[in-house]
């Protein structure tokens, strides 16, 4: 473990302490709000927000390792956050927080367990966007996910 992957670590729990406060401090009608910007349930929202570490951090892991990123078209990971949203439609708020925190610990081991050399290593994550280090997919996409989508479940309760 180096500096760059403790701080990008650090980075992200605090991010995701955050996001667990407020999911904890939502009520059964919160859970059921409607965001501006997903058009999900507030409770959908938060269930993505908990999928998503480990899906970024897979990513992350596979262009520290050297293999190429995905290269996803941008309709296809639309598509595929549609297909979770209905999937997941009725989640609950313990099971949603007990995810959250399984998967955001998992992800915060595996960012801490980078070396600078895996950090520097890069690949194209969307179809037609420029190539990302691992370093800016997990300092950048891991911590900056759970802030978007927070800051839609709280413009949605009021929080």
């Amino acid at each position: 473990m180096g500096a760059r992957a403790e701080a990008i670590a650090k980075k992200f729990e605090a991010k995701v302490d955050e996001a667990a406060a407020v999911i904890e401090r939502l009520s059964d009608a919160d859970w059921k709000k409607v965001t501006a910007a997903e058009q999900w349930p507030v409770g959908v929202t938060a269930h993505h927000i908990a999928v998503a570490h480990e899906v970024i951090a897979g990513i992350v892991k596979t262009l520290a390792d050297g293999k190429p990123g995905p290269n996803l078209p941008m309709d296809a990971l639309h598509q595929m956050n549609a297909k979770h949203a209905q999937d997941h439609a009725a989640c609950t708020k313990s099971e949603t927080l007990a995810l959250h925190k399984k998967t955001a610990a998992a992800a915060a081991v595996m960012v801490r367990g980078l070396s600078d050399a895996e950090l520097d290593r890069s690949g194209v994550v969307i179809q037609g966007q420029p190539a990302m280090t691992a370093e800016q997919l997990a300092g950048g996409l891991l911590p900056g996910h759970v802030d978007e989508h927070l800051g839609s479940i709280k413009a949605t309760v009021g929080a």
